[in-house]
């Protein structure tokens, strides 16, 4: 009997994936991660608090599970937190979700949970992981609309092969009635909130850190239009809040920390032909010519051709330009269902 560790955020998805693998066969154990965040009452719902940990002990003792809670406060200060607020320092607009996959749950959790002798480490994620021919790839999920693919890129490819997603060929709606169905007390929670360290918006959290200065707000050729808040409380492709009346739309196009300046234009000025990745996480042997791009979460697939630099850096190239390309953001690379892999936007080729 295979041994498998479930991290367990307290919510429907893990709850169901650990109870999916132990009808499986599966030797069952939970464990969640205690993250060091502090709630209130009337705060929304989120992973890794006090109350998820309890409402995660109370999904393995229905399911007569052992469930470990361990404690990753001082790692998600120094390798999520911490890089958050200096990449805001930088005037880019990072993925915690991102970094938190690939230092916390599928680096140190994934270490720790095979050197206990567990088999296998399993999480709540919308994705795959199917082995064909003897090789081990990372798919996009039958549920295409809670497809997260885009945050599991930075994953390493050797480690594929000790990772389980239960929920891949399921919908959300399933995963709901599967919980309410077998009587897991968390089948009706709602989803948590995505940056579990933020209370409240990431504006207030980054200002506790960042003591940023109002500065210009300049266009392309330099010209000064107005004044802004400090750099830190703007990203690119925003149009609300510039405080500026102009005969036409303007876009935030670039952010020079720097010279504590933010960067107007049209929204013809937000288009990209091209762009640089550094950090990049690649999960298939060759990469392809072509791919399909995706340049945010949110944004659709674009048709690209690909590069690699040095075997550090990765430059894509769309067939169409692209709108709104953000330094800090991924770009993650797909052909068809499977994960070509992808990594930080760090420079816009306009």
């Amino acid at each position: 009997m295979k041994k498998v560790l479930v991290a367990m955020s307290g919510g429907v998805d893990s709850s169901v994936s650990a109870f999916l693998l132990k009808k499986q066969g599966y030797e069952v154990c939970g464990v969640t991660m205690c993250l060091g965040v502090k709630i209130d009452d009337n705060s929304r719902p989120r992973c890794c608090g006090l109350s998820a940990i309890e409402d995660a002990r109370r999904v393995a003792d229905k399911l007569g599970i052992d469930h470990y809670v361990w404690d990753f406060s001082v790692d998600l200060e120094e390798f999520v937190a911490k890089k958050f607020i200096e990449e805001y320092k930088k005037g880019r607009t990072p993925n915690p979700c991102v970094e938190c996959n690939r230092y916390l749950k599928f680096g140190k959790l994934l270490h720790q949970a095979l050197n206990m002798g567990f088999d296998y480490l399993a999480t709540g994620h919308y994705a795959k992981v199917e082995n064909r021919n003897g090789r081990n790839f990372l798919l996009r999920p039958r549920d295409r609309v809670k497809d997260q693919t885009y945050f599991l890129y930075p994953v390493k490819k050797e480690y594929l092969s000790a990772i389980i997603f239960p929920l891949g060929d399921y919908t959300k709606e399933e995963v709901r009635e599967i919980a309410h169905r077998e009587g897991i007390p968390v089948y009706a929670k709602p989803q948590s909130q995505d940056i579990c360290f933020i209370q409240d918006d990431y504006r207030s959290f980054v200002k506790k850190f960042i003591k940023d200065k109002p500065g210009d707000i300049i266009d392309k050729e330099g010209n000064i239009l107005g004044r802004h808040k400090g750099i830190t409380a703007y990203t690119i492709g925003q149009r609300e809040g510039l405080g500026i009346s102009f005969k036409h739309p303007l876009y935030v196009i670039d952010i020079k920390p720097e010279e504590n300046k933010i960067v107007v234009g049209g929204k013809e000025d937000l288009l990209s032909s091209a762009l640089i990745a550094g950090e990049i996480n690649i999960l298939v042997d060759d990469l392809p010519p072509t791919a399909y791009a995706k340049i945010r979460y949110s944004a659709n697939f674009a048709k690209c051709r690909l590069q690699l630099l040095d075997n550090r850096y990765l430059k894509v190239s769309f067939e169409e330009k692209q709108t709104a390309v953000t330094p800090g953001q991924s770009v993650v690379l797909y052909d068809g269902d499977v994960v070509l892999g992808g990594g930080i936007i760090q420079k816009v080729i306009r």
